[in-house]
């Protein structure tokens, strides 16, 4: 009788929290409603059958639990019962396939109006690319892919050169209007997923795979990666932000094109050097860093991510947040940088600085630190030399301190929570990870222990 009891109540309470809990589907802000209905008739054929289940199991053990004198008889078949479910179990799955059938077929068929959007996923970001004002994307090709073309642009083909390429997570979308997205992998397979929008789908390398919806709603929803694409899976996010369309038509003319970015002067590291004469009052005339004056080494640094960082600093996405203490004396000086091309040949002059080894100023245990270190090589590298095409920076022979107090700042959400920052929030969720102080000198141990060993096999 317990037994029965409890079959019972647990199919009564699986009902109850269905229909009283707080966790739902998220609101739905596309033309995708069909999905929702879709499941929906998917929970109610289910729960049908996983309430009739259940009662006819506590009713089979009440009936024919065991009695003195009672005994059990033998039927091998019976028709009446197999007719009577193989029709009942065939009208549930017609009912739960019937109305995804019905749904896909609208996936698949794209609106003639819509507009094309590329996506490109590599571990761990996304990036996106849009036709210019002829309408058509142009061709690619991963023989293409190098740091200078991470999209794989075909430099012969006259209708990409006016593509519009977002090296940035974030996009944004016109409301009320249909986009198909041309879904493309750099390396392994990843799946495009918005929740608020009803969009799933995967990418796979070597294919090119496509979906569609129209945006209902503005706002800004978080696109992920929902397929298990490496150790920093979980970090790789973006963000769709959908306007109207006027602000979005704004925000196009914004954008650079294949053919202005392989048009950009050249820095010019010449003039970068009369505007480092400021920086080197704090990180020293050959960029080599202060500690007494919380400035950490330059030299040795990708060009790349200079441009990025004081580019942050310039926009107010790093050095505001009040505890930010010295990303807050940064901020003023880079705001003293007139424009990208002013960036740009600083980046450009300190890249001519000789790279000189630096001391170390933690200790920490190595051993444990090149365990925890195995999550920040997937991204930094094995011997942290850092990669453009992971936007992961330079670490192995940087400022040990300032590789500690950035972490913490990560950690403990100082730095890498402003929305335009979004490889900052990529370290910040990894940075999450390391539960104190001590895991974080270890890690920065370990790292500055590589310069050691390179410098030995030199």
């Amino acid at each position: 009788m317990a037994i029965a009891i409890a079959l019972i109540a647990l199919a009564l309470g699986s009902v109850l929290f269905h229909f009283l809990s707080p966790w739902y589907f998220t609101p739905i802000a596309s033309n995708w409603g069909a999905i929702d209905t879709t499941i929906t008739i998917t929970f109610w054929v289910t729960g049908i059958v996983f309430i009739a289940v259940s009662l006819f199991m506590a009713a089979a053990v009440i009936r024919y639990r065991h009695r003195p004198g009672s005994r059990a008889a033998y039927q091998p078949e019976n028709k009446k019962l197999e007719w009577w479910l193989l029709l009942t179990t065939a009208g549930g799955v017609a009912a739960m396939l019937a109305p995804g059938l019905l749904v896909w077929a609208d996936v698949v068929r794209v609106p003639k109006d819509a507009h094309t959007i590329e996506v490109l996923a590599q571990q761990w970001h996304w990036t996106y690319r849009l036709p210019g004002g002829d309408g058509k994307l142009g061709t690619v090709h991963s023989r293409f892919v190098s740091d200078a073309n991470p999209f794989g642009m075909n430099p012969a083909d006259p209708n990409g050169r006016d593509d519009l390429l977002l090296a940035s997570p974030e996009i944004h979308l016109p409301v009320g209007q249909p986009v198909k997205l041309l879904l493309r992998s750099k390396d392994v397979l990843h799946n495009f997923s918005v929740a608020q929008l009803r969009v799933k789908m995967d990418l796979v390398p070597g294919l090119v795979t496509y979906t569609w919806f129209t945006p209902t709603r503005t706002g800004s929803y978080d696109l992920l990666c929902e397929e298990l694409c490496g150790i920093g899976h979980f970090a790789m996010r973006g963000r769709l932000v959908v306007v109207e369309p006027a602000a979005f038509q704004a925000w196009l003319g914004r954008q650079q094109t294949f053919a202005q970015a392989g048009a950009r002067t050249p820095p010019d590291a010449a003039a970068g050097k009369s505007l480092f004469a400021a920086c080197a009052a704090c990180h020293g005339a050959s960029g080599e860093g202060n500690v007494a004056l919380h400035a950490p080494k330059l030299s040795g640094q990708g060009a790349w991510y200079l441009e990025r960082q004081l580019r942050l600093f310039r926009q107010g996405a790093r050095g505001t947040h009040e505890k930010d203490v010295f990303g807050r004396m940064m901020a003023p000086m880079a705001a003293t940088l007139a424009d990208d091309a002013a960036v740009a040949n600083v980046a450009a002059y300190i890249a001519t600085l000789p790279d000189t080894p630096v001391q170390a100023t933690i200790k920490g245990d190595v051993d444990n630190g090149r365990r925890r270190y195995a999550t920040c090589a997937a991204c930094h590298g094995a011997d942290g030399r850092g990669a453009a095409a992971t936007n992961a920076p330079r670490i192995q022979g940087m400022s040990d301190w300032y590789l500690a107090t950035q972490l913490k700042n990560f950690r403990d959400g100082v730095r890498g929570g402003h929305a335009q920052d979004a490889y900052g929030s990529q370290m910040a969720l990894v940075a999450g990870m390391l539960a104190d102080d001590a895991a974080i000198g270890d890690i920065v141990a370990y790292i500055h222990s590589r310069q050691a060993r390179n410098g030995e096999a030199k």
